[in-house]
C-alpha cells in the first residue's frame, strides 16, 4: 500500500512540474497594427494546440516591424507585413527566402457620431469634408506603416478619380510632402524628416494608435482600413474601388503612382495584401514555422475572416526566386 502511495505521489508531483513548472517556449511575432485582433484570436486558438508554445505578439507599422529585425536586430521568429511587398524588398535574401500572401483588404474614412459633418460626408464629398479648416483629419507615418502611404497614393488616386486637385488641398498645406504629377501618373516623395504643418492634420507611427483620438474626439476623421472599422465598430465611408486599393484588376491603375520614402526606396501603387514569413535566423525555426502555417491554413483564414478581414486561402508562396 506504500509503496502504490508512493509511486502515486511521484506521478502526481510530475504532473503538476509538467503543468507548472515547465518552460514554455517563447514564439516572437512581429507584425502590422491591423492584424493585432485577428492575430489575437489567432493566438489563443494556437496556444490551445500548442500549450507549450507562448505567441509573444509585437504590434507596430510594418516597415517598423522590418527595421526592427533588420536595423535593430531584435530576436524575432515571424514578420508579418500589412504590405506583403515589403518583405521581399527589404527582407530578401539575408533575413527571409520567402512570403505567403494571406490576406487583403481597402481603404475607408472613419469617423464616429461626434465627428463635424458626420451627418453630411459621403463617397462623393469625403474630401471636401477633409478641407474644411473646423476639421481635423488623420493618418499613419508613410515611413513607417503601410497605411499611411497608401493613404497618399489614395488620395493622389483620387485627384484623377474626382478630376480634382485633391493632393494639393489635403496634402500641400498640411505635410512637407512632394506630389508631382507626372505624363503617366504621380510621383509622391515622402521626406525622411516627414511632418506634419500646422495643427489640423494628425499623425501616428501606425494608423490604429489613431483610433484613441477618433473616440475621444480629439480628431473627427481617419483613413484606415476597412477591417479594423469593422472590429471596432466605427461608422465609415467606403471609398470607390478605384482607389481604395481592393481590386487586384486595377493593378495597372494603381501603378500609375509611384511612392518614393524617406529612406530612398520605391513603393508602387497596388491592391492591399498581407503577407507573413519565418525568419531565416529564427531563435525558434520549428515553432514559427507552425505558426505560419497555422495563420495560412484553412482554419486560420476562418479565424481572419471572423474578425471582418478578408483572408486568402490557400495563401500564395513567394520564394526569393520569384521575387
Amino acid at each position: 500500500m506504500k509503496k502504490v502511495l508512493k509511486t502515486f505521489l511521484i506521478l502526481t508531483l510530475l504532473a503538476l512540474n509538467s503543468s507548472y513548472g515547465g518552460e514554455k517556449t517563447p514564439l516572437i511575432v512581429f507584425h502590422a497594427g491591423s492584424l493585432s485582433v485577428p492575430f489575437k484570436k489567432l493566438e489563443e486558438e494556437f496556444e490551445k494546440e500548442h500549450p507549450n508554445i507562448d505567441v509573444r505578439r509585437e504590434s507596430s507599422g510594418s516597415l517598423k516591424a522590418i527595421r526592427k529585425v533588420i536595423d535593430l536586430h531584435k530576436p524575432c521568429d515571424v514578420v508579418a507585413s500589412a504590405d506583403y511587398s515589403l518583405i521581399p524588398k527589404f527582407m530578401f535574401p539575408n533575413y527571409a527566402d520567402h512570403v505567403k500572401v494571406f490576406a487583403t483588404n481597402e481603404l475607408v474614412i472613419c469617423y464616429t457620431p461626434k465627428s463635424k459633418y458626420s451627418d453630411k460626408i459621403n463617397q462623393s464629398n469625403w474630401y471636401e469634408i477633409l478641407k474644411r479648416k473646423d476639421v481635423k483629419w488623420g493618418f499613419s507615418n508613410p515611413n513607417l506603416d503601410p497605411c499611411g502611404y497608401r493613404t497618399l497614393i489614395m488620395i493622389a488616386l483620387a485627384s484623377d478619380y474626382y478630376k480634382k486637385p485633391i493632393y494639393e488641398e489635403l496634402l500641400k498645406t498640411s505635410t512637407n510632402v512632394k506630389v508631382e504629377r507626372e505624363p503617366n501618373g504621380y510621383k509622391i516623395v515622402v521626406p525622411k524628416n516627414f511632418r506634419k504643418v500646422g495643427d489640423k492634420l494628425f499623425i501616428r507611427p501606425k494608423a490604429v494608435a489613431l483610433l484613441g483620438l477618433l473616440e475621444s474626439g480629439s480628431v473627427d476623421y481617419v483613413v484606415e482600413y476597412k477591417s479594423v472599422a469593422l472590429q471596432h465598430r466605427l461608422k465609415y465611408v467606403e471609398l470607390p474601388r478605384e482607389i481604395n486599393l481592393s481590386d487586384f484588376s486595377l493593378r495597372k491603375y494603381y501603378s500609375k503612382v509611384k511612392l518614393v520614402l524617406g529612406n530612398g526606396r520605391v513603393i508602387t501603387g497596388k491592391p492591399i495584401a498581407y503577407g507573413i514569413t519565418t525568419l531565416k535566423n529564427a531563435p525558434h525555426p520549428k515553432e514559427a514555422k507552425m505558426w505560419e502555417d497555422f495563420v495560412t491554413s484553412e482554419r486560420g483564414a476562418e479565424i481572419i475572416r471572423s474578425c471582418y478581414q478578408k483572408a486568402l486561402y490557400p495563401p500564395r508562396r513567394i520564394s526569393k526566386e520569384e521575387k
